[in-house]
């Protein structure tokens, strides 16, 4: 592998970032760039050429997410990996929404780092097991449920994300009270969930990433 790459770390912990970086460079990676947070990140990478980009999510000013959004609107060529503590399905989900060509946990050895820095070159996807794990367990089977409600139904959701009740959802649509109430026993059907009162808005709750893809 070219050890010649230019691969920018950000990461708003000093230690973390100095961990990482010396590591690179015993590891003969020669031109490493630093960004303690996402809009020192974005500058440097809108401003010079990176092969890679190895972010945190949870940065200040912007986070890695948002840095990889503007970078994607502004056609960089920068192939991202994300560096994280987070496992749940939402980061996940955003990750793979946003097509990120890596995404790995900051327990992991440095090793699974110069594997995914390999892969990401040579074009190709490198996530952590868990990452997987996760999307097949949790994400896929929910994105499943969810092809199967009607655009109805799929509104209705979107308009629950944002704490609407059946009256003012009702308000919104220009539909009686009483179809709102039909379409989210549908709903409850389709996504398999108990028929308590709560149980619809405790799931749009947990699935939000999902909810703004539709």
């Amino acid at each position: 592998m070219n050890r010649d790459i230019k691969i920018l770390v950000a990461d708003d912990h000093p230690m973390l970032l100095k961990g990482l970086k010396d590591e690179l460079l015993n590891n003969n990676y020669k031109n490493i760039t630093t960004a303690t947070n996402g809009a020192e990140a974005l500058e440097k990478l809108a401003s010079e050429p990176h092969e890679v980009a190895i972010l945190d999510i949870e940065m200040p000013l912007l986070t890695g997410f948002e840095v990889i959004n503007k970078c994607q609107e502004k056609d960089l060529k920068t192939k991202f990996i994300i560096l994280t503590s987070h496992k749940e399905s939402r980061y996940i989900f955003k990750a793979k929404s946003l097509n990120i060509s890596g995404y790995l946990l900051k327990d992991e050895p440095f090793s699974e780092i110069q594997k995914c820095i390999y892969k990401v070159l040579e074009g190709e996807n490198y996530y952590s097991s868990t990452f997987n794990d996760v999307f097949q367990s949790q994400i896929s089977p929910e994105l499943q449920k969810i092809k199967l409600l009607s655009p109805s139904e799929r509104t209705i959701i979107r308009l629950i994300a944002f704490k609407k009740s059946s009256k003012e959802i009702s308000e919104t649509l220009l539909i009686s009270v009483r179809t709102v109430q039909k379409h989210r026993a549908n709903i409850i059907k389709k996504l398999s969930l108990n028929s308590d009162q709560d149980a619809l808005t405790n799931w749009v709750s947990q699935n939000k990433a999902l909810i703004s893809s539709l």
